[in-house]
Parts: structure tokens; sequence; C-alpha cells
């Protein structure tokens, strides 16, 4: 009788691959770039399971070609790469690698908020290009961490996370999510708050909501207006909660002091984006959880998820 099959649209680790090998026949996409669209769907006519990237969209015509499906595994803890809709329809299992990521990506988050708010990639180039010539009072002065008013937009496992770390900084923790957090708020200090008053009150706002229909251009240019002059944007959510062409005009009319960016609505992001331009934007390119050590977890978890479904058992995280 035949193995399963299983394709793999990125390198992993060895023993990642041995994992998956004990149960299935696995064919693997070598490139350090995303799988070529007519490469995945050539491959997903064949393959019983599939674990897939962010960078791989998995929708109605995928679906289409897929004859013998049963798992799609996602690599990541978002899953807006996916139509989960239409794989439950056919009776495809989706999963995602939640919780292995949480600390790396607030450890990102926390990191991204202060090089934002003290200028340090920005004071770094600074050097680098031969224009430190003396000290000076107000030399690349950012503003003040400590003590300060963190707003956090998306309170699950890594705003938790983020607002531990911000506790250690004595700051004043203030939270936006559809439902409150009675628990986190014990284990944190966070309190409560409407989305206005987050923004009006907050020096720092981190966003960190999943990317949804009511979430897209959750912040946008009413929603800069309201945030003091003096506060820094941060997200590390996805690209697509933000009016990008808002955040720019926020920034270059000093509705706002400095934004840190981990995800754009385009990724990989061009070069020439107008946000990359200003010298008040420190950005990354989306590597909220690139530790070795998380993503040697996730690419494990995702596919111990492929080989629960494969012999039978129920997934560990499935959606």
């Amino acid at each position: 009788m035949s193995k399963p099959q299983v394709f793999v649209t990125r390198k992993l680790p060895h023993e990642v691959l041995a994992m998956l090998e004990e149960v299935a026949d696995v064919n693997v996409w070598e490139g350090d770039t995303p799988v070529p669209r007519a490469k995945l769907l050539e491959e997903i006519e064949h393959a019983d399971a599939v674990l897939t990237m962010l960078t791989e969209r998995v929708d109605e015509e995928l679906l289409h070609r897929a004859k013998k499906l049963r798992i799609v595994a996602n690599m990541a803890v978002g899953y807006d790469n996916i139509d989960v809709a239409a794989c439950k329809r056919q009776g495809i299992t989706v999963t995602n690698t939640p919780d292995v990521l949480t600390e790396a990506t607030a450890d990102l988050a926390f990191a991204l908020l202060l090089a934002t708010g003290r200028r340090l990639t920005e004071a770094n180039r600074f050097l680098l290009a031969g224009e430190w010539t003396s000290w000076s009072p107000y030399l690349m002065a950012g503003q003040s961490v400590y003590g300060t008013t963190l707003g956090i937009i998306g309170m699950g496992r890594i705003g938790e996370a983020v607002a531990r770390r911000a506790a250690g900084f004595n700051m004043r923790i203030l939270y936006h999510n559809r439902h409150r957090k009675e628990e986190a708020e014990a284990r944190t200090g966070a309190r409560l708050a409407g989305l206005d008053e987050l923004l009006q009150e907050s020096d720092y706002v981190v966003l960190l909501t999943p990317l949804t229909e009511e979430t897209r251009h959750l912040m946008g240019a009413r929603e800069f207006a309201l945030m003091k002059k003096s506060a820094v944007f941060v997200n590390v959510s996805r690209g697509g909660t933000v009016d990008e062409a808002a955040l720019y005009q926020a920034l270059v009319d000093g509705q706002i002091w400095a934004a840190g960016l981990d995800v754009f609505a385009q990724e990989p992001v061009s070069p020439d984006h107008p946000l990359l331009s200003l010298p008040n934007v420190v950005a990354l390119p989306h590597i909220g959880s690139a530790t070795i050590q998380t993503r040697n977890e996730m690419a494990r978890l995702a596919a111990a998820n492929i080989v629960a479904v494969l012999s039978g058992k129920e997934p560990l995280t499935a959606l």
C-alpha cells in the first residue's frame, strides 16, 4: 500500500522532514523563495497534506485542484493566506502554530518599540555616515520608555506577553480587545479601554490584532489624528490592518512622532515605498518570530499536525 503524499513548500530542518517521512512520501520545494504558484497547483493534485508558509495562498482555485487533500498545516500563527471556510466545506483540516512563537514575537515587538522610541537605527546611520562630530544635549534625543503609557490593540497571547515586558518598564498599560481579559489584567496590571481612549492616552501604541475584514485598515487617518504628537506607533500584526497612506501622511505632518513596522500590506515591501523614505520609520522584513529556536519549533508543530492527521488522530492545533 502506497504511503500518503506530503508537499512541503520550503526547506525545513532534516529532523522535521524525518518526522513526516515516518508516515508519508515527502516532496520539498528546495528554494529559499516561495514555491511558484504553478508548481503548488501541480503538487496539490496528488498531495494528502501540505505544509505551507504565509506566502502560499490556499484558495478556491487551489482547493479545486486538490483531489485527496486532508490537511493544510500553516507554519504561522496567522492564517489569512488560507480560505478556512472553503477548506472546511471540503472536509480539509487547517492547523496553525500558536503559542510557540509568542515570546519571540513579543521580544521583537518590544525591541521595535525601543528602537523606534529611542531612534536607534537612525542614530546608527548617523554615526556610520560620519555625521557625529561632537556631543550635544539633544543629539538624537528620543522618547522615554520607562514610566510611559503603552496601548496594546489585540490582547491575545502575544499582547499579554508584550504587557509583561512593559510591566518591567513600569509602564501604564491599556489594552483594546473584543473581549475583556480579566486574567491578563491580573497578571499584568493592564486596563481595558475603548480604542479612542487608548489612542488618545498612549505614548506607544502596539498593534497586534489578526487581519480580518473587521480589522482591515483598523488604523487610518482618524485613528492617527487621535494619537499624541509625541506618540510612537508599532505594527507587528499584518500590514493590511493599517492604511499605509494615512500612516505616511500622519508621520509627514507630525501627527505622530514615529513608527516601527515589521509588516507591510505588500510583502516583500518595495525599497521605494514612501514609508521607507522617512527617517522616523524603523522598518523590518517581517521577522517577528524569527529566532532559530522558534522557527524550529514552529516547523516541528506543523509537521506533528500532519503526522497526527495522516495517522488517523486528532491534530494538535486545529482551527
